[in-house]
């Protein structure tokens, strides 16, 4: 996971090492000070030598100058270096999940994904400037003060100081561990609540109509409550780790105090060199300091980094290596011997052994009680899940020899609840054909029956829909995807309860779109208003057992004790 996530620096390799080049020399002029400040004691100031004395302050102030300087690199360009790489690991992420099948998205919520999108590559970004770059400096400050301790002040200081590095690294790795857990649940009931908040907001209008704010209160206080407790345990975590490394630095100025002022009493060393170890337990301590600050920031980031490395391992859609670029197809399809189960569920099969065919320009209707299967056939066809089983083909080409692209262009969808995308009306339709030029978009929207509608709207095509189309109707959001179905112009259109939602006024005009919209394609239409597909090639009806019925309407109202006969009678009963 590591190796993967140092991928990401290799587009900006020239920033880090720039990076980590003005980190070393920060690093080096922070051992400066002590060796001169030592140096001035010891030899300037007994033979009151002030222009050296000034020389060497003047030497400093130009150190601190370029250090200045380089500070200002390492925060600007480590910060746009560590934009960057969100930006580049972003893209990866939104582009994999492009690619993830619907089975993915069935089970995680939008909130969470949102979450690793935003939050998580957030810290990951923070990680990736700061992480490496702190950690090189404070190594080499802590590397370097040690050395200078050994090779100017007395080596069995260094090593007496030395002493308590491996306790504090044992300290911190035995804490990482723990860390790490806490953080992790801390990221899960992060996307958890983001999901409750994004359900909530979304399903608002249901929760105000059916007076269920208290109900989404409560669920949202839940939800809010575990996160506070996984945040409390990863602070908890926190509080341990910082109060147990201050603990370790404060022994280890006690025992540079005491360790140092032994070696003095006993003339081991002078004046300066004191000064100087004292001066360097500092630099030994900023870096243990530094590295404890920014510990939080690299478990978190590195918490993001592993739940970013989760989904983009995720198997996406795969095609295979000799896919068929398909162009336009005629649109005969067949199911042979299809059996569908979803994911987890492997008892339970929705379509188990279902054979049947559907001619090129023919409008097949499927009926039956809910639970039968018949949008999972529909979700078939463009291969949104892939069939456990048997071989759906058109035109005789197995769909899985066809490249996902070439098939699914070939395929219009029109379901019963409609998706529009934030943006105009005029956007929404040209889903249809990205590349369509306005003309063909206002001509869709003619055979759409919508064109009207829009030009009396104040700002015509370019009117906002609002979030998933709120602005619209249920009837009006139903013809802009009728009419993003007309400017696709696909041999093959599937029908998924499109009508179903309508009042029956409604229905009407848009049945008649429907027609308009299925004239020569292949169409498979899912129905619970009968009336809607009297006039099918044929019509099947399928129950969890399969195909019951099949044949036209006339033919299935002439069996005795049919099931379509009696689900036609009965809804027209209740009329």
């Amino acid at each position: 996971m590591l190796k993967e996530f140092f991928t990401y620096y290799k587009p900006h390799r020239k920033l880090f090492f720039i990076d980590m080049l003005c980190a070393l020399i920060v690093s080096l002029c922070n051992l400066f000070y002590p060796a001169i400040t030592g140096n001035i004691i010891n030899t300037y100031i007994p033979n009151q030598n002030i222009q050296m004395v000034v020389v060497w302050c003047l030497v400093l102030l130009v150190i601190y100058i370029v250090k200045a300087f380089l500070n200002y690199v390492i925060q600007y360009w480590g910060h746009i270096m560590g934009v960057r790489i969100q930006g580049d690991m972003r893209r990866d992420f939104f582009h994999h999940i492009q690619k993830l099948p619907f089975s993915y998205f069935d089970e995680n919520k939008t909130g969470t994904i949102m979450s690793r999108i935003i939050n998580d590559l957030f810290d990951i970004s923070e990680l990736a400037h700061h992480g490496p770059e702190d950690l090189f400096l404070s190594g080499i400050t802590l590397i370097g003060a040690l050395l200078m301790v050994a090779l100017t002040v007395n080596p069995w200081l260094a090593l007496i100081t030395f002493a308590l590095v491996p306790f504090m690294m044992w300290f911190a790795f035995v804490q990482r561990r723990r860390q790490k857990k806490a953080f992790a649940e801390m990221r899960k009931q992060t996307g958890e609540i983001n999901a409750q908040v994004e359900s909530s907001v979304s399903g608002i209008r249901v929760s105000k109509a059916y007076t269920a704010t208290k109900h989404e209160i409560n669920k949202f206080d839940k939800a809010n409550k575990n996160f506070q407790h996984a945040r409390g345990q990863a602070y908890k975590q926190m509080g341990i780790f910082h109060s147990g490394m201050g603990l370790f630095t404060d022994l280890l100025y006690l025992v540079a105090l005491f360790a140092g002022g032994m070696f003095f009493f006993y003339e081991q060393i002078d004046d300066g060199q004191f000064t100087a170890f004292i001066l360097y337990i500092a630099n030994i301590v900023a870096p243990i300091r530094t590295l404890t600050a920014i510990f939080e920031s690299i478990q978190s980031g590195m918490t993001g980094y592993a739940r970013f490395h989760e989904v983009m391992h995720t198997q996406g859609e795969t095609e295979d290596a000799n896919a068929i670029e398909v162009d336009k197809l005629a649109g005969n399809i067949t199911f042979d011997h299809v059996s569908f189960h979803y994911q987890g569920d492997e008892e339970h099969f929705v379509l188990d052994d279902v054979s049947f065919s559907v001619q090129s320009g023919k409008t097949i209707a499927l009926v039956g009680p809910s639970g039968g299967g018949k949008t999972t056939m529909c979700h078939l066809i463009p291969r949104f899940y892939e069939v456990n089983s048997g071989v759906i083909s058109i035109d005789g080409i197995d769909i899985t020899k066809m490249t996902r692209y070439g098939l699914r262009k070939n395929i219009g969808i029109v379901q019963q609840d409609v998706f529009l995308f934030g943006g105009s009306i005029k956007d929404n339709i040209a889903y249809g054909n990205l590349d369509a030029s306005f003309e063909e978009i206002v001509e869709a929207a003619k055979r759409a029956n919508i064109h009207n509608f829009i030009m009396d709207l104040p700002e015509g095509y370019d009117t906002e829909v609002g979030e998933r189309g709120v602005k619209l109707s249920g009837g009006q959001k139903q013809r802009i995807s009728i009419a993003r179905a007309f400017l696709k112009n696909p041999p093959i259109l599937i029908l998924d309860e499109a009508t179903s939602a309508l009042d029956n006024v409604t229905e009407m005009q848009i049945q008649q779109s429907l027609s308009e919209l299925s004239k020569g394609r292949t169409t498979i239409v899912v129905a619970h208003r009968l009336s809607t597909i009297k006039n099918a090639d044929e019509i099947m009806v399928i129950t969890k057992d399969g195909i019951a019925e099949r044949g036209n309407h006339d033919q299935l109202m002439q069996q005795p004790n049919g099931i379509y006969a009696e689900l036609y009678n009965n809804q027209f009963k209740t009329m």
